[in-house]
């Protein structure tokens, strides 16, 4: 047994294996998204002072409380408390997030906490890591004083109860329904949870500059009333992993936490994860498994990563770990299972929950996967604690093993413990117990070996430091030998097989996912053309078109597309530059009115980097902007308003640089429209041609206006 010795010194080395040591007055286990959701609104109706959310997602239409018919979301929830408290603020980080991500995350989260709720609601985007890199920790602390960590978000498709039903009426967010999930979050309160605000006030001053005061002594205490206490007065670890960033060293306590967690164990290592694919865990456990006797080893999976990108990359990764695994059991201690329950037919139930539990000694429960990622790149957080030989201690650590297997396998905690004390094993435990109604199936390794060792996805699903241009090359086999090709001509190459990689990803998505694959095809695309065309009123309709939309961020460039299919080149033209001026100063008029402040809200992080960009005020500026976009004609619009740039300078820069871009794409729809009519390999041809045109015009503008700009600064 780890640390078996009463008088053997603490398993914790603050410093190595975790940050700090303090102390929880109480403490429990939140086992899946009922239970957590609702002592997070407990707490939060409590609240006086303080609310500090940490998340990689938050989503502020979710449904803390589900089974009332009051349907108050997150957002109205911490809005009514800011307006009824007036000591109360409260303060949300959420990741800045990367775009693969934006099609299942709530796209405007800066408008829905950034202006729809109270002025003590702050919220935040929070970019202050390496390339590549995320921040994923997962944290709510309440009145510095109960605090709440695991692997929950506060987001969409995490509720669920611990049944995980095949179908539930209240497993719905956003409209849509969604299949089981299974999560464990731990709530603490004390000197643990001031630990933790520490934590949640140094992210906010590095992502904002802001530094925020502790809360004063003397706040009511915080604790939900549906919760029960599952141990106190017992010190707790916080484990971290932060990045190398800037001046700041890199952290890897987690890793180190498991890695010997793994060494010391004798007896049970039980794992839940959603990932598994770090190469010191799996070295870690390939050594254990190679021992004459070690412990048993069991690894509660999903049967399948949600989505076929994970499915792709991270569930790749996870099939070559497994049989690299498999390799080395001779003495038959491994168990890959997922969890299963009758009914569920293609669904699966997703295990979301990061946690160990090693002999009866020694417990991990916070937001780090098994991956890379969570071990050294992203921003993770955990709790530990340590029995230390302490039989108390040993009994909470077991009493949660014991619990979640009762879960998965459908039986009773008092039922699991017995089955453990006569057989000693915890395969056969799982083997016995299980049933057809719910059990730990085996997690079947399918596909084929060539297949898994294809794809060299570690680089980009999961890497172990930021990703630099040179890696992203050689990665896509861009990179060339010595004397080969030179670095003016690879990086182009790069930089071209990425943006074409990157649309056709966006593409394939927005096909999927969108309305798109409803009504926007060549049938539908062309009937509204020859509509707009025929109309009397078609040039005022185009000009209202090109005027709502810019305000509501529309893709300027389908404008401009479906301007040209409908009006022909010359007409076309010179419609869609009236339009795009008409609809950029309508959105330039609204950043000037919104505001500098308002615009940031808006588009956060960028405001900056693109007021930097128009500094110098000047039209040159503005059409060099517009003809190497950094940002959304619309964004683009309200940042130059917000900033003051004159209209002269603005309408002179917006029709110089918008000129190359219609003109190009006006070339190209000659092209495109006669192959859309009459596909066959003539008109193909003569649209490939067409879309080379267009781009030349478009490279000719550019060198053009970079030209004028290097004869201005020299």
């Amino acid at each position: 047994m780890i640390n078996s010795d009463p008088q053997h010194k603490s398993f914790f080395v603050p410093g190595e294996n975790c940050w700090q040591v303090a102390q929880a007055d109480q403490a429990a286990f939140l086992i899946d998204g009922e239970s957590y959701y609702r002592a997070v609104a407990e707490a939060f109706e409590q609240a006086q002072r303080s609310i500090y959310i940490l998340g990689w997602d938050v989503d502020s239409r979710v449904q803390l409380c589900r089974d009332n018919d009051q349907e108050e979301t997150f957002r109205q929830l911490i809005d009514r408390l800011a307006r009824a408290k007036s000591k109360l603020q409260v303060y949300i980080l959420e990741w800045d997030f990367a775009v693969f991500y934006s099609l299942e995350r709530e796209f405007w989260s800066q408008v829905s906490f950034g202006w729809m709720t109270h002025e003590r609601v702050h919220f935040e985007l929070d970019n202050t890591h390496p390339a590549g890199a995320s921040h994923h920790q997962k944290i709510v602390v309440v009145d510095e004083s109960l605090a709440f960590v695991g692997g929950f978000d506060l987001a969409s498709f995490r509720w669920d109860t611990s049944e995980h039903l095949p179908t539930n009426s209240q497993r719905r967010d956003n409209d849509q329904a969604y299949g089981p999930v299974h999560d464990v979050q731990m709530l603490v309160k004390g000197e643990t949870a001031k630990k933790l605000a520490e934590i949640a006030r140094w992210r906010w001053e590095r992502a904002t500059g802001v530094s925020l005061s502790p809360v004063d002594d003397g706040v009511s205490e915080v604790w939900p009333g549906s919760v029960d206490c599952d141990f106190s007065q017992q010190s707790l670890a916080l484990l971290r992993t932060m990045p190398a960033y800037i001046d700041e060293l890199e952290i890897r306590e987690i890793e180190k936490f498991y890695l010997q967690a793994i060494e010391q164990a004798e007896r049970f290592l039980y794992f839940e994860n959603q990932y598994l694919s770090s190469h010191q865990i799996g070295n870690a456990l390939e050594q254990s498994l190679q021992q004459k006797e070690g412990p048993e080893i069991v690894l509660v999976l999903p049967r399948h990563c949600p989505g076929w990108l994970e499915e792709g990359t991270m569930g790749v990764l996870r099939k070559r770990l497994h049989h690299r695994l498999q390799q080395a059991d001779a003495h038959q201690r491994l168990l890959f299972c997922y969890p299963d329950r009758e009914g569920l037919e293609d669904d699966v139930i997703i295990v979301h929950s990061k946690l160990l539990v090693a002999d009866d000694q020694l417990l991990t429960v916070g937001s780090a996967n098994l991956s890379n990622r969570s071990m050294i790149f992203d921003s993770e957080c955990n709790i530990a604690l340590s029995a230390d030989g302490d039989q108390q201690r040993a009994e909470v650590i077991a009493g949660l093993r014991n619990r979640l297997l009762a879960e998965h396998l459908g039986c009773s905690r008092q039922q699991v413990t017995e089955a453990l004390e006569e057989t000693g094993s915890l395969l056969a435990v799982i083997e016995q117990l299980g049933s057809v109604e719910r059990s730990l199936k085996e997690l079947p390794l399918e596909g084929e070996l060539s297949d898994w060792q294809a794809l060299p996805g570690e680089l980009i699903a999961d890497p172990e430091k930021p990703i630099g241009f040179e890696q992203l090359l050689e990665y896509f086999g861009f990179a060339t030998e010595a004397g080969e090709e030179d670095e003016q001509s690879t990086k182009p190459r790069g930089r071209h097989f990425f943006l074409a990689l990157f649309i056709a990803v966006l593409l394939g998505a927005l096909w999927r996912w969108s309305p798109l694959n409803e009504w926007l095809n060549v049938e539908n695309l062309l009937a509204a053309a020859d509509y707009v065309r025929e109309s009397p009123l078609s040039i005022p309709i185009v000009l209202t078109i090109y005027l709502v939309g810019s305000c509501l961020m529309f893709p300027i460039n389908l404008l401009i597309l479906a301007t040209a299919l409908g009006f022909g080149s010359v007409t076309g033209f010179f419609l869609a530059l009236s339009g795009s001026l008409l609809g950029g100063l309508a959105s330039y008029l609204l950043g000037r009115w919104l505001g500098r402040g308002a615009v940031q809200k808006l588009a956060g992080k960028k405001v900056n980097r693109l007021s930097r960009k128009l500094a110098r005020r000047g039209w040159l500026t503005v059409a060099l902007i517009r003809v190497v976009p950094v940002a959304p004609f619309t964004l683009v619009n309200m940042v130059a308003g917000a900033s003051h740039i004159s209209a002269r300078s603005f309408i002179v820069g917006t029709a110089i640089g918008m000129c190359p871009g219609i003109l190009a794409i006006v070339i190209f729809e000659q092209g495109l429209e006669r192959a859309l009519r009459n596909p066959d390999w003539q008109t193909l041809g003569a649209a490939v041609l067409a879309l080379v045109g267009g781009v030349l015009v478009l490279l000719a503008g550019k060198k053009l206006l970079f030209k004028k700009s290097e004869r201005d600064h020299g």
